[in-house]
């Protein structure tokens, strides 16, 4: 991970990714994953060291289970906004946690702002991968926003 000083929000929202890529290649089922987060990753250091700097604990527990709960509805949102030839299958895993993530918290209706939450998933994008993929999770994830908070645009 490349964010560079903490911000709770935010730390929540890349905790919300990696334990949902957790989730998605292990056995262990949401709850367990938060749990583990919680007390193994939350703490003071760095992205590098394996930790989460100081995240907003709440937020990281409301993105992954909503995420969870809702991961058919965003994934059918996800194929819609995908090319046809771009099966959900062929995203690169935490890529598609990535917008699972922002994409259950997009369907929060008391949450961020949609293009606050679109703004801070691209940062944490940027944090996981140097090529396309940021640009690829800003359009799909605008799309999911327009349909979700047609409202806000």
């Amino acid at each position: 991970m490349k964010i560079d000083q903490p911000r709770p929000r935010t730390a929540a929202r890349v905790a919300a990714v990696q334990a949902l890529f957790q989730s998605e290649q292990g056995p262990e089922n949401p709850e367990t994953v938060i749990d583990q987060f919680v007390r193994h990753r939350f703490g003071s250091g760095g992205y590098e060291n394996g930790l989460v700097p100081e995240p907003h604990a709440k937020l990281f527990g409301r993105i992954v289970r909503t995420a969870a709960e809702q991961q058919q509805a965003v994934d059918a949102l996800l194929v819609e906004a995908l090319p046809a030839e771009w099966p959900l299958a062929r995203l690169d895993p935490v890529l598609r946690a990535l917008l699972r993530a922002g994409g259950a918290e997009l369907a929060m209706k008391d949450g961020a702002p949609a293009k606050v939450i679109i703004n801070e998933y691209l940062d944490v994008a940027h944090g996981f991968f140097d090529g396309d993929e940021p640009k690829m999770a800003n359009g799909l994830l605008d799309k999911m926003a327009r349909t979700l908070r047609a409202k806000e645009f």
